[in-house]
């Protein structure tokens, strides 16, 4: 991407939550996880999208209560070093303890109240935090802003989904679901535009240290490899929220199949201590022979540090997706209006 100064920079906030040890914790009790419609997905692969301004979020776990991770100190720290080459500003950063920014961010970024976010101008909020993010606070930033789900998990909630479209009408914004670590995204969601998608899998292994589970699926964790679950990927998003986002962007790609036709396996490999692997697995149409059919498998391995939710490339990729937004092909648009 050419790099070019403009007269109107994207300003762009990081929201932060440091120090929960339950993800929930700090978030407004929302309704329970239960089934949802599929929604149209559209790319969003040519065109300027405007003047943005970016807002992330990235849920902070209780292992780093006195320190940022590295890799939101990185967005900070590319945003404030190389943003403004790309037109991109820093606009304000939110924590749940403003505490934990002292130091780090300059007190005039540093956002006191969430409420008062329309006040620095945002234009698209983009959310990488945690689906209890989007369940309380999609529909307000939707009120006044584009928002971008990075926790797509959280659209497997019916209730969550049918506010964030009420609310994306309503303001005249639109609601886009990034393809994140989905490897072949955009050919998935070609062919099931054209009706050829048979089936769809995503498999997923880390070490046990990198899963966030709820309920029953914790109980699973043990000392040797393990499958998890293995089913559809509806049943796994609100047992997994933090760890299956990819399985959900294969969701949002393929709104044919859906969260209840795509099939999700989460494993647990004691023996894979720093990668994180996401297998893909597609089936299209038959040939001349039943016995023979259209498949594509992929396996991406993604250096991770041990015990790490997220791996090592998600974060430049997540950069280099910031800087591809007016060339395209970054984002699925779910609902709303396109700029």
């Amino acid at each position: 991407m050419e790099e070019t100064e403009l007269s109107s920079p994207f300003k762009c906030g990081i929201v932060l939550h440091c120090g929960a040890k339950d993800p929930d914790a700090a978030c407004v009790e929302g309704p329970a996880w239960s089934g949802c419609g599929d929604p149209p997905l559209h790319s969003l692969c040519t065109g300027d999208v405007g003047p943005w301004a970016l807002a992330f979020w990235r849920w902070l776990h209780v292992s780093f209560p006195d320190t940022l991770p590295a890799a939101c100190q990185y967005l900070v720290q590319r945003l404030q070093d190389e943003g403004p080459r790309h037109g991109l500003e820093l606009a304000f950063v939110w924590n749940r303890d403003v505490g934990k920014l002292q130091g780090k961010v300059p007190v005039s970024l540093q956002l006191q109240d969430l409420g008062r976010f329309p006040e620095r101008e945002v234009d698209l909020v983009v959310e990488v935090a945690h689906p209890c993010v989007v369940r309380d606070h999609g529909a307000s930033f939707l009120s006044g802003a584009d928002f971008m789900v990075g926790s797509p998990t959280a659209l497997a909630d019916q209730a969550t989904e049918m506010r964030l479209r009420e609310a994306a009408r309503r303001g005249g914004h639109t609601l886009y679901v990034p393809r994140g670590a989905l490897w072949g995204g955009e050919d998935i969601q070609r062919m099931d535009d054209r009706g050829v998608l048979q089936g769809l899998k995503v498999t997923m292994i880390k070490h046990p240290d990198s899963f966030r589970l709820e309920g029953a699926l914790r109980q699973r964790l043990g000392a040797e490899r393990a499958v998890l679950y293995e089913g559809p990927v509806r049943g796994l998003c609100p047992l997994a929220p933090n760890n299956v986002n990819t399985m959900a962007a294969a969701c949002m790609a393929a709104p044919s199949l859906g969260f209840d036709g795509v099939q999700g396996c989460l494993i647990a490999d004691p023996g894979l201590p720093d990668w994180h692997v996401v297998e893909v697995e597609v089936t299209g149409p038959s040939g001349e022979r039943r016995d023979q059919a259209f498949t594509v498998t992929t396996s991406r391995r993604n250096p991770a540090s041990p015990g790490a939710v997220t791996g090592a490339a998600t974060f430049p990729s997540f950069w280099s997706s910031l800087l591809e937004t007016d060339v395209g092909c970054c984002f699925w648009v779910m609902m709303g209006t396109v700029q």
